[in-house]
């Protein structure tokens, strides 16, 4: 099956890890590790993180219940994989738990103006993510419930950053949600000064398989500006297997070391393929 055709990313394999950690994280919470002081030694208290440091990273694998879990998987799993590839995946793996911890730092930083609840669940992770994934195409267009139009990626981070800020100032205060709206914004604030400092928003962005035309999600989603047209009848199987292979080969290379790792040769392979692409 031509994995370009699947109507969700291919899976990376830091992606495909961080997820079961969270998964495994959370089952074992709610079977072996049943006390609630197991859950609030792993979360982070932005009032008392010196004296259990290691909160900084594992609050990020705690979940307030099944759907929390979801919907943080879900955008990781919709959003990651891209990333991933452009950045490589140890380089992915760092820049996740640096927007974790960011995510903290701000924390840390607010209490000082006002006290910030506890909190838990990979939000700051997986928004630095969606960040890096605006960097990468800021007018790929998305779906987010409730917004009944699509929006390109850098607008809906631009949109999640003013909420959260609401949220700060007065959401919490006047609805009590339980949303950690200091973590959102540690994570949106640190991933956008990595690419700051990298430089990276001026690169142009890896070749990513082309997707159909729309995500569905609970809650989130991605939409390819371009429509796929019908395809002709494949009259060269062979050459489509080679062909394939290759390209297989070369996204895996990618995920594994980066798109800086690719020689001329793999970069122009991969422009032909992109380019047949768009021509059917």
């Amino acid at each position: 099956m031509d994995p370009t055709a699947l109507p969700y990313p291919r899976i990376t394999p830091w992606v495909g890890r961080l997820l079961a950690a969270m998964a495994v994280a959370q089952l074992l919470l709610a079977t072996i590790f049943v006390s609630p002081a197991v859950r609030d030694a792993l979360m982070f208290d932005p009032s008392d993180w010196a004296s259990r440091p290691w909160t900084v990273v594992t609050y990020a694998f705690v979940h307030d219940g099944v759907l929390h879990l979801l919907f943080n998987s879900l955008a990781l799993f919709l959003f990651g994989p891209t990333v991933e590839r452009r950045l490589g995946g140890p380089a992915f793996l760092l820049y996740f738990l640096y927007c974790v911890v960011g995510a903290t730092a701000l924390a840390v930083i607010l209490q000082r103006l006002y006290p910030v609840p506890p909190f838990i669940g990979a939000s700051g992770g997986v928004i630095g993510v969606l960040l890096a994934y605006s960097v990468i195409h800021p007018d790929r267009e998305l779906m987010a419930f409730p917004i009944p139009v699509p929006i390109r990626a850098r607008t809906m981070v631009m949109l999640l950053a003013v909420y959260d800020l609401c949220g700060v100032l007065f959401l919490r205060s006047v609805f009590h949600d339980n949303i950690a709206h200091e973590a959102h914004l540690g994570g949106l604030a640190f991933g956008w000064l990595f690419f700051r400092l990298q430089g990276m928003g001026k690169t142009p962005g890896e070749f990513v398989p082309p997707k159909p035309q729309v995500h569905h999600a609970v809650a989130v989603g991605s939409r390819e500006s371009d429509r796929l047209s019908a395809r002709p009848p494949d009259r060269r199987p062979q050459a489509l297997d080679k062909t394939q292979a290759e390209l297989d080969r070369v996204l895996d290379k990618i995920s594994a070391t980066g798109m800086n790792s690719l020689s001329t040769t793999e970069r122009k392979f991969l422009d032909e393929v992109a380019k047949k692409k768009k021509e059917h």
